[in-house]
């Protein structure tokens, strides 16, 4: 496996020295280019592909590195590459599907220092803050905080308050979000778009803060994972559409889909209580206990029949079995 194609962040969007009371050669040569390999069979492999490259961010003297886990879910084979070229092949430690953080273990010396682990808790909108890529001060940029508000995705997913930059990494994916005191403040996970128009639109980053790591770093690098019950996971992929929740797709085989839930379907409520936004909804499902309790819910199915009047939608209550990712 090799490094992709040569590319570089733009001088003048590049974070500047004087502007950070930090070695930032040093600092930022912690950050590398990581590459996986997913076999085709893979649950994940129809919808995250088989080869996946991004960023992750050495945590540990020992070659430990944290990276965003939809980069190595069901890995087989993962690779390191430093700012020199150097590969490193390492092993797949931990993912925690609640704050969609990994861990891979390099199986070599990396010889590169470690950045220390900082918080995110006092980050405030307009603050200065670099999103490293791999590849030192050239594939680094220097950007700002724009918010920090809940994250709801459609992928069954919610952060309280997940960290929002711009302008955007270009190769966002596992980048590492560093402060100005030179500590790691958060993980790099989404590319998005801010505000409602082209015109006033904004392109950035959405960024896993770094405090959910701690709480749960011993039990990934013990177990691979939380030491807790998986909560339920019924297999859809829902959206806000005009203040509804539409189910926009669903995963093959998985409980909505078995539960003979269907795209476009409106969700109404859960267990009778009536949920307005996606975070909403996902939090009124994991309330519903552990994995492979059921999850009641009330939709509204439009008819098929094109000639079919409005009032001819049909409200149905279906039961999905909730069960944990089987990766």
């Amino acid at each position: 496996m090799s490094e992709p194609v040569d590319w570089e962040i733009p001088a003048r969007a590049r974070p500047k020295p004087q502007d950070f009371g930090i070695d930032l050669d040093r600092t930022l040569s912690g950050v590398l280019s990581l590459h996986a390999r997913i076999p085709e069979e893979a649950f994940t492999a129809g919808t995250l592909g088989t080869d996946r490259s991004g960023n992750g961010v050495v945590i540990g003297a020992d070659g430990l590195v944290l990276t965003i886990g939809y980069l190595i879910t069901e890995a087989e084979e993962v690779w390191l590459f430093s700012a020199d070229g150097r590969a490193t092949p390492a092993h797949v430690v931990g993912y925690d599907q609640e704050t969609g953080l990994g861990l891979v273990q390099a199986l070599g010396r990396l010889n590169l220092p470690p950045l220390e682990i900082g918080s995110a808790r006092a980050l405030v909108e307009h603050d200065r803050v670099i999103v490293a890529g791999s590849g030192g001060l050239r594939r680094a940029l220097a950007a700002e905080v724009v918010a920090k508000r809940e994250f709801a995705g459609y992928w069954e997913y919610v952060l309280d308050e997940a960290i929002f930059t711009a302008p955007a990494h270009p190769n966002w994916g596992g980048t590492g979000l560093i402060g100005t005191d030179g500590r790691l403040a958060g993980i790099g996970s989404l590319y998005l778009r801010f505000g409602s128009d082209k015109e006033d639109g904004r392109d950035g980053n959405m960024i896993v803060p770094i405090d959910l790591l701690p709480p749960i770093l011993d039990e990934l690098t013990k177990f691979g994972r939380r030491r807790k019950p998986p909560r339920p996971w019924l297999g859809f992929y829902a959206a806000e559409v005009e203040d509804k929740l539409v189910v926009a797709g669903l995963a093959g085989g998985g409980p909505a889909e078995k539960a003979d839930l269907r795209v476009g379907d409106m969700i109404m409520d859960v267990g009778g209580e009536r949920v307005a936004t996606l975070a909403g909804l996902f939090r009124r499902i994991w309330a519903r206990g552990e994995a492979g309790v059921e999850i009641p819910l009330t939709v509204v199915r439009e008819c098929a029949r094109p000639t079919a009047p409005r009032s001819c939608a049909a409200r149905a209550c279906t039961r999905a079995r909730a069960r944990p990712i089987s990766w």
